[in-house]
């Protein structure tokens, strides 16, 4: 499963450093952050998905704790 969401983040270099940290959370396929659209898509299993969004998440705020993702 594949989702998008909202995703406020200050600057490019956070979002690249988010994304990063977000494909090293176990479950996730792909992950995506982009800063100039300010969109965070997330690609795992359906099974998974939502404790796999939740620690996806937290990695986001460990890198950026002011981030604000909307499901």
């Amino acid at each position: 499963m594949k989702k998008t969401f909202k995703c406020e983040v200050d600057c490019a270099n956070c979002a690249a450093k988010m994304e990063d940290a977000v494909k090293k959370v176990e479950g996730v396929m792909n992950a995506r952050v982009n800063f100039m659209t300010q969109k965070f898509s997330l690609e795992a299993d359906d099974d998974i998905f939502d404790s796999v969004f939740e620690k996806a998440v937290a990695a986001c705020k460990k890198v950026e704790p002011d981030c604000e993702i909307e499901a």
